[in-house]
């Protein structure tokens, strides 16, 4: 896959203590954010299908609504 360079503009505190994580984790700040960025985006993707899921049942619900209600008495039958 072809990679990107980012500049990136965060508060000096901010990348120490990232820096540190990295080191207990054994990984990089790269790894961490460019971990971070995909979660962002898978979580995105799945956000949409399933939003796109649920327009398609609004747009042609397999539910018919509107029906006659039953009275609380018949509700209640045993």
């Amino acid at each position: 896959m072809n990679r990107q360079t980012l500049a990136l503009s965060i508060e000096q505190e901010l990348l120490e203590e990232a820096h540190a994580v990295a080191v207990r984790r054994h990984t990089s700040v790269n790894e961490m954010v460019r971990q971070f960025l995909k979660q962002i985006v898978r979580q995105e993707r799945k956000r949409l299908e399933a939003w796109h899921d649920v327009k398609k049942l609004l747009e042609k619900p397999q539910v018919r609504l509107g029906a006659a209600l039953l009275s609380r008495e018949r509700l209640h039958e045993r």
